[in-house]
């Protein structure tokens, strides 16, 4: 069994239901956006909505994936940055609940958050601060941090600091590693292109992309996009929501579909379906296998409140993926 890595924004996601609309205009935040803030801004909306049901949990998409991942009993390591106060010790006490070892480089500076808002039809809203996140350079990786792994999965968001990313795929494919990159933001992508692709052609081994950022990679429709993604990678993986994923090796193309779900937040479904799909390829099972366990994850993630999974229904997980192996 293959060893993940991932790099990513070390966030704690304060998951919170309101009861209408109307809060998301008294802060100015477009409905389903993901608005990035300052600290100022985002004590405002935490303070704002603490008299709602609210749910903390460790954040950040990649830093989902990697505690996953340790949930399914796969050895599991993140690299982020987080702050010197109880919201990055929680951080940190939640990613090695999962078994994931961490390397977290400490701050000064506050602990990223992202206030998730959830309106009464699910639709979520972020307020996200990033806080000490953003402070992780490529001066801070360290070689003996790749040591023993197999794969690295890189979070699409740190393309705004393309050294960094860079400096990461250098260090894991001197580890003789395979890269794993999540386009993460099709506004990102769209703003980011050249650096994307730049990182792809030179580096990257498995593309995942939901339908939206695909496009904006490619400017095609899904099957367009993975044939173009594929030209360039080794795996493409097109998310295209109920309709289920897309996935292309060479020549070989692979519909997975999704099962019946009772939708209650989308947070984290693409983030799950990694984790799935990743921990599939780290037991060299067959790609179609491989989405169904992706499927399988982010499935039951979109039955919950929030990026993260009760014990039990984990357990009820790793019994479905030994069921879908068996057959």
């Amino acid at each position: 069994m293959k060893k993940i890595i991932g790099i990513g924004n070390a966030l704690v996601d304060v998951m919170t239901r309101i009861d209408n609309d109307k809060v998301l205009r008294t802060f100015s935040l477009p409905k389903g956006s993901m608005q990035l803030v300052d600290h100022i801004k985002s004590a405002e909306v935490k303070n704002g909505t603490a008299g709602f049901r609210q749910k903390l949990s460790s954040g950040g998409s990649v830093a989902n994936t990697m505690h996953s991942l340790g949930m399914l009993g796969l050895k599991s390591g993140f690299i982020g940055s987080i702050g010197k106060d109880d919201t990055g010790i929680f951080f940190e006490k939640d990613m090695k609940s999962a078994g994931v070892k961490t390397f977290l480089l400490k701050r000064n500076t506050m602990t990223g958050t992202a206030v998730a808002l959830i309106s009464p039809d699910s639709e979520r809203t972020f307020a996200t601060h990033l806080g000490a996140a953003t402070e992780l350079i490529a001066d801070d990786l360290k070689k003996d941090y790749f040591k023993g792994f197999d794969i690295l999965y890189v979070e699409g968001y740190l393309i705004l600091n393309k050294p960094l990313v860079e400096e990461a795929c250098k260090l894991a494919k001197a580890s003789g590693m395979k890269i794993a990159i999540d386009l993460s933001s099709y506004n990102v992508v769209e703003n980011r292109l050249k650096e994307f692709k730049d990182i792809i052609r030179k580096y990257v081994d498995i593309i995942f992309a939901n339908e939206e950022e695909a496009k904006a990679f490619t400017g095609k429709n899904p099957l367009g996009a993975l044939a173009e993604m594929a030209e360039l990678c080794e795996i493409a993986v097109v998310k295209i929501g109920k309709e289920g994923s897309l996935i292309r090796r060479g020549e070989e193309i692979i519909r997975v579909e999704t099962g019946k779900v009772k939708v209650k937040d989308t947070t984290g479904a693409g983030d799950l379906y990694a984790a799935g799909f990743l921990y599939g390829y780290a037991n060299n099972y067959s790609l179609d296998t491989c989405g169904l366990i992706g499927s399988v994850l982010g499935g039951n993630v979109i039955e919950v409140i929030g990026s993260k999974m009760t014990d039990k229904r984990w357990k009820k997980i790793r019994e479905k993926v030994k069921s879908v192996l068996s057959e």
